[in-house]
């Protein structure tokens, strides 16, 4: 078996790791049992470009349980677990291609490494395997029946390679199921990005001016968290209604001009680039951080920034401190990638079993499915979302009503009224 790791010897400490996770994802537990049995992905090929973290490891083994052949390499240099690809070469015997702090040519090399098995099925966070895949000669790859896509900035590219005709296979957007991104991308990056600050600066966020830039539901998330830190949260947006919403829910709301003068943290997470530019880091006060919680780092300018600077250090482990001209300091974290994997551990295991639930199961119905379905990018069916849902409150325990035939009836019908 290939792999491309850090230490194996480290793959001792990601078991103990991976077990953790694994006992905190009872849904995903309950579509192990029945892949085991059932064996839904038998003879399947899954190339699995994903952040390498005890979370993914227990969908790798799901999806091994399900009969498939699958390899992992890294969707971000930065958030790989070592341990954890460690044990996933040792241990769970899967080809892993990942190696905390990689740099680009090796990142696409790994990249390349799991599409040489040649997959049946990709499964993405970011679309770089996607973008990886339809940059090369598809007649390598054209084997593939279907694909997934995990986050918000992956589905965006592939929804443009969709509506310019160009995408080559059928895509499940992951991200898109209530399941995944009301959750996930709530509650999950709300409290890991925040735990990803904290640990990569030990500062005391009640008081501070934190700066959210973008308020879809990752940067919701991130609100509900700095608030609850007693931290002055002020939203950037640039969509009216999200910037109302955000005044609605009690939230300062201004422009990145104006926050970039007040702000004590800034944290984008709009999945766009060029968020946080030249300009703003020169109205920033000295000792401001900067953090990014979107998939790529564009989000903020770091070569804007480095040109302004006299002076570039690590000052702690994930705080990069730019000395500007003037002699003002800010403090990048995690170079400016995934704060929560950079600097954290990423999302917490109980709310990656709705998300990796989802990969799973879409992962069968592609399966199942992809002699009918387009080349174009498709939402979770509902059926998989509700039952994930309903799996996952029969886990924590929580029993909730069914309607009566009369309830029924009665939303079926025009005739009934006052």
């Amino acid at each position: 078996m290939n792999y491309d790791i850090k230490d194996i010897k480290l793959a001792d400490k990601g078991a103990l790791r991976i077990e953790w996770a694994r006992n905190n994802m009872p849904v995903l537990g309950l579509v192990a049992r029945r892949f085991k049995k059932e064996r839904p992905l038998a003879g399947l090929k899954i190339a699995c470009c994903l952040h390498v973290t005890t979370e993914t490891a227990v969908l790798a083994e799901v999806l091994k349980l399900g009969g498939a052949q699958v390899s992992v390499c890294a969707s971000n240099p930065l958030s790989t677990q070592d341990d954890v690809a460690s044990s996933l070469a040792k241990n769970l015997r899967v080809p892993v291609f990942s190696i905390k702090g990689e740099d680009t040519k090796t990142y696409y090399q790994h990249i390349k490494a799991v599409l040489a098995v040649k997959p049946d099925i990709t499964m993405d966070d970011g679309a770089d395997l996607v973008s990886t895949i339809h940059q090369r000669d598809f007649a390598v790859h054209s084997n593939i029946i279907g694909g997934t896509e995990e986050t918000t900035t992956g589905v965006i590219r592939l929804r443009a390679l969709a509506n310019q005709g160009k995408l080559r296979y059928p895509i499940i957007a992951v991200n898109d199921a209530a399941t995944k991104h009301l959750f996930d991308n709530r509650y999950g990056t709300g409290q890991s990005t925040i735990d990803g600050v904290i640990r990569a600066t030990n500062k005391l966020l009640a008081g501070a001016a934190f700066v959210v830039c973008g308020y879809g539901w990752c940067g919701r998330g991130v609100a509900m968290r700095a608030k609850g830190m007693a931290s002055r949260v002020i939203i950037v947006e640039v969509d009216p209604l999200r910037a109302l919403e955000a005044t609605m829910d009690g939230y300062e709301v201004t422009t990145i001009k104006e926050a970039s003068k007040i702000g004590d943290v800034f944290v984008t997470t709009t999945g766009d680039t060029s968020v946080i530019r030249k300009e703003h880091f020169l109205l920033m006060k000295d000792g401001s951080i900067v953090a990014n919680s979107g998939h790529f780092n564009v989000e903020l300018d770091i070569p804007g920034l480095a040109s302004l600077s006299k002076k570039k250090r690590y000052i702690r482990e994930f705080v990069q401190e730019y000395t500007l001209k003037s002699g003002r300091r800010i403090y990048v974290l995690g170079e400016g990638r995934l704060v929560n994997l950079a600097a954290a551990e990423g999302h917490p295991a109980q709310v990656m079993d709705m998300s990796f639930a989802n990969q799973a199961l879409s992962a069968e119905y592609i399966a199942k499915n992809y002699r009918r379905l387009k080349k174009d990018v498709f939402k979770v069916p509902e059926d998989i979302d509700k039952n994930i849902a309903a799996l996952k409150l029969r886990s924590m325990g929580i029993k909730i009503d069914s309607l009566t035939r009369e309830q029924k009836k009665y939303l079926s019908s025009w005739e009934i009224g006052t």
